[in-house]
């Protein structure tokens, strides 16, 4: 069984993004937020993969009701 890349409806911090990320790879949630923090001190885009992936990545609500 493959998991699909959705953000969630439930476990959101902000739009969903790491615990969208966290369940598609089996990780905690926390675990890829804090990843994505600690990634914010190193120089990089983060911030827009951030945005491009809350555009990109569809809720799972319309995800479900396509499929």
């Amino acid at each position: 069984m493959t998991r699909k890349l959705v953000r969630p409806r439930d476990g959101r911090m902000l739009a969903g993004v790491c615990a969208g990320l966290a369940r598609r790879f089996g990780m905690s949630a926390g675990m890829v937020r804090l990843l994505f923090v600690l990634s914010l001190l190193l120089p990089g885009t983060q911030v827009i993969v951030y945005l491009a992936l809350w555009i990109i990545m569809p809720n799972e609500d319309r995800y479900a009701a396509t499929y």
